[in-house]
């Protein structure tokens, strides 16, 4: 990594308001254990579940830039959008209640069948916990329809509410992923590392977005594998999105934007769609917790370490070079989820 060239990425992030809210640096370690148990390569792992905020995860990140934005146009609160279990909800409201802001979420309820614990546990007691006023909705029309309603009536009190999109994953908040881009890139050369590719968990694209970008600027080599969790979008759908979120965000940073730099996403352990786990995810739950100690969740980084798992044992990753696992956080989804995992991790 050319000096010259961080320290200008680096002042260009500088330049955006930022909310102090992570533990950064977060570790970059290695997975011993679990590189013996498959046979190679050296896997290391990039502990976004340690960022600190309200059981942490990668969203944090993001929320730095999107509360310091928030706090710099005087907002009286925030609003914001997600699954019944978003991760992304419940670290909006740590952070509102950090910097003393409103916190409304409308999250939505999907009418497929879910154990009793995924409708009361998990993020979804976190939310209430951190003072956030929750809203239950059943379709996308009803989400926009009480974001709508909540705007009007901030209106007519004279308060101001920042919106925030769906996982934080607007130009805004995905600075803070090409903020990690910088410091992971520091750490891979810190330890002499050739890192061939990284994997990660990826729905809204901000994180995805914000990497590429980031080591892009950096003229890293580093092949960036999204693991699809999200149903919603066709694959075409999905490239087109992840295409303009990075046009956007470098058009933000003022920067050019490859549209050929190797970035991919793979629909492969998306199973039955969003929230509902896999027999590869439970298998990859299992063998990281039972190898590292790190806890992994069933609708995201379980399915994005089986998507690592996976493409070892098929030979698409380099044997001698090191990969990295991007560990976004979620762990508070694992409760959400009780029979699912206990019948399943036995098999394992």
């Amino acid at each position: 990594m050319n000096e010259r060239t961080q320290e200008r990425l680096h002042n260009r992030l500088a330049a955006f308001p930022r909310a102090e809210l992570a533990h950064l640096p977060t570790p970059l370690e290695p997975a011993p254990n679990l590189t013996r148990a498959l046979g190679g390569p050296d896997i290391w792992i990039k502990r976004d579940d340690c960022t600190g905020l309200a059981v942490g995860g990668n969203k944090t990140r993001k929320l730095e830039f999107l509360i310091g934005d928030a706090i710099k146009k005087e907002s009286h609160g925030v609003v914001t959008f997600g699954a019944l279990q978003s991760n992304h909800a419940r670290q909006t409201a740590a952070a509102a209640a950090k910097f003393g802001l409103s916190c409304d979420l409308v999250l939505l309820e999907e009418t497929d069948a879910r154990e009793a614990a995924w409708h009361e546990s998990g993020n979804r007691l976190l939310d209430e916990i951190l003072g956030a006023q929750v809203h239950v909705v059943k379709t996308e029309s009803e989400a926009k329809q009480k974001a709508l309603e909540l705007l009007k009536k901030a209106t007519e009190r004279r308060r101001n509410l920042y919106v925030i999109p769906v996982g934080g994953s607007n130009p805004i908040g995905e600075l803070g992923y090409v903020g990690c881009a910088v410091e992971l890139q520091k750490q891979i050369q810190s330890n002499a590392l050739h890192v061939s590719c990284l994997f990660h968990a990826t729905s809204s694209m901000g994180t995805q977005s914000g990497l590429s970008v980031g080591f892009e600027a950096l003229d890293a080599e580093m092949k960036i594998n999204g693991l699809s969790v999200d149903h919603r979008l066709s694959s075409k759908e999905k490239t087109k999105s992840l295409s303009e979120h990075r046009q956007h965000l470098s058009a933000e940073l003022g920067i050019a934007s490859n549209p050929e730099f190797p970035t991919f996403i793979d629909n492969r352990q998306l199973g039955k769609g969003y929230g509902v786990t896999t027999e590869a995810a439970l298998e990859a739950i299992t063998l990281t917790a039972r190898y590292e100690g790190i806890l992994l969740d069933p609708v995201y980084t379980g399915k994005a370490m089986a998507g690592l798992i996976s493409a070892i044992r098929m030979g698409e990753v380099p044997r001698r070079q090191p990969i990295v696992f991007l560990h976004t956080g979620g762990s508070p989804g694992l409760f959400a989820y009780p029979s699912t995992l206990k019948e399943g991790l036995h098999r394992f």
